[in-house]
């Protein structure tokens, strides 16, 4: 009886047993754990195939953008569904293979986006866990993504062609005309008579003469730069239209003139700039040099420039304002935020102008040429050096925010227009 009670006392061989008690759900917990970590590993591998097959499927240059370039309704996109399959097959490696995975995928356009989905599900086989009847551990997912596709856009290009964009393009241009003219003038004016007969002796035939590159000459130069630009980067024929304006060919009739209405063919707009060129005057002096009326130009834009869409298609397009102007006008009778010589009224641009095309929800891209300061030109000491600060607030603050540049001739006006184009069509990056 005492050795029965020692047995049942006796606490030595106590973690023996235990061990064998537990040994099997311990190692069975081991085997499950190592199970599920493969199978997130597999997981995370078909989220990095779907992540691929939706950003793929609707990049920029991928099938189903020019596909949904050319819709004019939203839906799906077939072209793209089967662009994300493919790709989503491409992306597997390893011991599960495309035939093991189900793949839905959806890509369609509502209005000017992409939105592409792409979802799997597959049975990862386990090896542990088949000790307690479990064969399979499914695993699923679904990747997403948005692209803003390119939007259709119709740019209205003002470039001021008034007598002040006749100064010389670069400072040694400026000094090349202060050299070759009695009065130390940088101004080319362009004199035409009223019968239509070029002053031989005016200033801008001295400018061309001796090789002088003026303002305007350099903007519309850039403004045919720009047209191939735009046909670079346009995803579609007819996504970009261009129209080219300037504020009149001769001052007697100074009135918007119509270089190209917006068209699709940038081509021919380019050839259309070839007329752009320095307005002409009369006579020096004539209408008291007051021929830059930004307030009549903007006025007569916002009559031309049609309602602005979302750029979803050609029927609904965004409506840009392209400006490019030195920022100073020189027309008023009444009104002048300035100090006035006689009657003639000098002021950086009056902003009041800009906003009923901005509440119409037109853009406004403004380039701002550098009014250059002229130290030997008495007229510019007295008038417009007063105010030179204040032309770059004012030329931004008619901008649409975002969309204001600024360039000094040495600069390179073309690329400025480049780089502020791009800045206006640019789209937000995919996100997934």
């Amino acid at each position: 009886m005492r050795g029965f009670s020692r047995f049942l006392s006796d606490r030595s061989g106590n973690f023996g047993v235990i061990t064998a008690i537990l040994i099997v759900p311990l190692i069975g917990a081991a085997g499950t754990a190592i199970d599920f970590s493969h199978a997130l590993s597999l997981r995370t591998q078909l989220y990095s195939a779907a992540d691929a097959a939706a950003i793929g499927a609707i990049a920029e240059k991928s099938p189903a953008a020019a596909a949904a370039m050319a819709m004019t309704a939203d839906g799906p996109i077939s072209a793209g569904q089967d662009d994300a399959r493919s790709i989503f097959s491409g992306q597997m490696q390893g011991e599960i293979t495309a035939n093991q995975v189900t793949i839905d995928t959806q890509v369609s356009r509502a209005s000017n986006r992409l939105n592409a989905t792409v979802s799997f599900s597959a049975n990862v086989p386990t090896t542990f866990m088949q000790l307690f009847g479990q064969k399979n551990i499914p695993i699923s997912g679904t990747a997403t993504a948005m692209f803003q596709t390119a939007s259709f856009m119709n740019f209205y290009i003002l470039l001021d062609n008034t007598p002040s964009m006749g100064v010389g393009a670069t400072p040694a241009d400026v000094a090349t005309m202060e050299r070759k003219t009695s009065d130390t003038c940088a101004f080319a004016c362009h004199i035409v008579s009223t019968a239509g007969v070029e002053d031989k002796n005016s200033y801008y035939n001295i400018a061309r003469q001796n090789g002088v590159t003026l303002r305007v000459d350099v903007v519309r130069q850039a403004t045919q730069q720009l047209t191939a630009t735009a046909k670079t980067e346009r995803t579609a024929d007819n996504q970009f239209k261009m129209g080219v304006y300037t504020f009149g060919t001769k001052a007697e009739d100074a009135t918007l003139t119509t270089i190209s209405s917006p068209i699709p063919n940038l081509d021919q707009v380019a050839t259309y700039t070839n007329a752009v060129t320095l307005m002409s005057i009369p006579y020096q002096g004539y209408n008291n040099d007051q021929q830059t009326s930004f307030d009549s130009a903007l006025t007569q834009m916002n009559k031309i420039i049609g309602t602005s869409g979302d750029g979803a298609n050609t029927s609904q397009p965004q409506q840009i304002l392209f400006f490019v102007s030195d920022g100073v006008g020189d027309s008023k009778k009444t009104n002048c935020t300035k100090s006035k010589t006689g009657d003639r009224c000098q002021e950086p641009i009056d902003t009041s102008f800009c906003k009923p095309l901005k509440d119409r929800g037109v853009k406004i891209a403004v380039l701002y040429t550098t009014y250059l300061p002229l130290p030997k030109n008495s007229w510019y000491n007295t008038w417009i050096k007063p105010f030179q600060s204040e032309i770059p607030t004012k030329m931004k603050d008619c901008a649409t925010p975002g969309l204001y540049f600024e360039v000094t001739p040495t600069e390179g006006i073309a690329d400025a227009m480049k780089a502020l184009f791009l800045k206006v069509i640019r789209t937000p990056r995919l996100t997934s």
